[in-house]
Formats: structure tokens, sequence, C-alpha cells
């Protein structure tokens, strides 16, 4: 396996804050010291960037810094090597999981919740606590799993109800796919997630328009009235995801996130949600053309697909 090896040296003169600040930076890269002075990550690009910006701001603090591509470490194996890096994320897991554990603990022993709100902020903090770690977690330390999965019955717990949703009849994929698609101009968070379902489950060179009525052919979503819209308790799109059968628990937490920053019921909390809606927020502002904010809608969610995908199967 490959690795990336790092070490410095500061000035003696050189006062303790930018010790500790660089010793911290490490610390939020991942890196570990399987020996004194050197500190190692896997030699994956984000890893070496990582250690090539410190090394930079190292040497114009006037200091030294060295890096060094192995292939093997001598009288270290690579299995010892990646138990280190998991020992210690196993370390960072822990200190969120105790905390989440307490939660769990006292919202399960109340017959009735004293202060949801309260809890939510909880466990959103613990949720961006375990992200930062699992960005690190370069070998899937089982912890993160186990910690991950008490994380989520949490926020489940914190649901407020939903009212009960629509029974949406299924329909076969195969009869949407050489369609034409249209919806109302300036897509925003749901239009733009159902955009990029069409293109990945539906017809990846489907054509969308943008207009404020539909022509007879075409297959109208989030209209007022149109074959694809929000229904009772679910945005459009959910309400696609249902037609279409499809079920899988990255498309569902695509679906909680989409939901809340269209709807704004607080039914889910998931961590993903207030970056994406900045981002979206942010196009807006930007005042992007239909066909732009298409666009980046697509590889956003493209994105947040694999990265969702990814983390329900490791």
């Amino acid at each position: 396996m490959n690795w990336i090896a790092f070490s410095y040296s500061l000035p003696g003169a050189a006062r303790s804050s930018p010790r500790v600040a660089l010793w911290r930076r490490l610390g939020r890269l991942g890196a570990v010291s399987p020996t004194s002075g050197v500190y190692v990550l896997p030699a994956r690009e984000e890893c070496v960037e990582g250690f090539q910006w410190l090394a930079q701001e190292i040497r114009r603090s006037k200091g030294e810094a060295l890096l060094l591509r192995v292939d093997q470490f001598e009288g270290l194996t690579d299995p010892q090597l990646i138990a280190l890096f998991n020992q210690t994320r196993q370390a960072d897991y822990k200190a969120i999981d105790d905390e989440a554990a307490e939660l769990e603990k006292s919202l399960s022993a109340r017959k009735k919740r004293a202060d949801p709100p309260r809890a939510r902020d909880t466990v959103s903090r613990l949720r961006r606590r375990y992200v930062e770690v699992s960005r690190v977690d370069y070998f899937d330390c089982a912890e993160g799993a186990r910690l991950n999965a008490r994380l989520e019955r949490i926020e489940t717990a914190l649901i407020p109800p939903r009212p009960a949703a629509a029974n949406v009849a299924l329909t076969p994929i195969a009869e949407y796919r050489q369609r034409c698609w249209v919806t109302r101009p300036r897509p925003h968070v749901d239009r733009l997630a159902c955009i990029w379902l069409i293109r990945r489950f539906v017809n990846p060179q489907a054509r969308v328009r943008y207009a404020l009525r539909p022509e007879p052919d075409e297959i109208a979503f989030d209209f007022s009235e149109g074959q694809f819209g929000h229904q009772l308790g679910l945005c459009t799109f959910e309400a696609m995801l249902a037609a279409f059968g499809l079920s899988e628990p990255a498309l569902q937490a695509m679906a909680e996130i989409v939901h809340e920053i269209d709807l704004r019921d607080g039914r889910a909390a998931r961590a993903e949600t207030a970056g994406v809606d900045a981002v979206l927020h942010g196009w807006r502002r930007a005042n992007l053309s239909d066909a732009e904010l298409e666009a980046h809608g697509v590889a956003l969610f493209e994105g947040l697909y694999a990265a969702l995908a990814h983390g329900m199967t490791v």
C-alpha cells in the first residue's frame, strides 16, 4: 500500500500557539504518528494536498517540512498501520457515542419529550462531529457505522409525527423513457432533484423544458396540476420516488433533505440539509439561468447520491 509521510520542525524561538495549531491541523487531517516526529496518511490525493498545504505554511514560518511517499515502513506492516488509524478513529467515535447514548437514554426514558428542539440541536451537533470524523475515517472503522446507526435512531425518534401520506400508484418507468418533461422556470430544490432523478433513473438524455404551461404531450412535474406534483405529505421528488418504486436507502435520505428544504416542516434533521440549502440559495442569489441551475443541480444531487450511497454501505 502507498503512504505519505510528513515530518517537520519549527524554529526554536517559535511560540507555543503555532505548534498547538499545527498539531490540531494534523489531527483534523486524520494523520497518525507511528513514531515520534513522523505523521502518516494514505497516499490519496486529498491527503497529499493537505500535507502540502501544511508544509507550505511551515516553510513560511521559517520552519522545515519533509514529505515522503512510502511503499512500506520497516518493522510496521500495512495491517498494523491501518489498525493504528482505526484505533484513533475508534476513540474519536467513542467520545461522540458516549454523548449520543446519554441522549438516546434520556429520550427513551421520557413518556413525553420535555424539550424536542433542544434534543434536535444536540443530535445535530453530534451529527456534525460524526461527519468531521467520518471524513478522515480512511479505513471505515466499524464503530463509525454503529455510531451512525445510533444517530439515525435518535433523529428518527425526534421527527414530528407525519400526516398520512398519499397513496401513490406505481408507474412503470419504461412508459416515460421517450417523453418530454416540463416544469416551471427557476427550478429550486424539488424540481432540481426531480430532474436529477429523471436523468439518473428514467432517461439520461431526457429533454426538460421550462414553461408556465405544459403542452398536451409533455409530462408535467411540480405543477399544481400535472402527472407528478405535491401530494398529501409528499413533495414532488418523494411522489416520483414512490411512483417509480425507487426505495433504496440513499434515495430515501435524499428525499428527507429535499422535503425539509422544500416544505420546512421539521420532519427530518439530516446534517446535509443546511449545506445543500445554502448552496441552492447561493445559486438563486447569483441569478443563474435555468440551464445553469439544471446543470449545477444535477451535479450536486449526483454527488449527494454517491456520498449517501457510500455512507449506507460502509
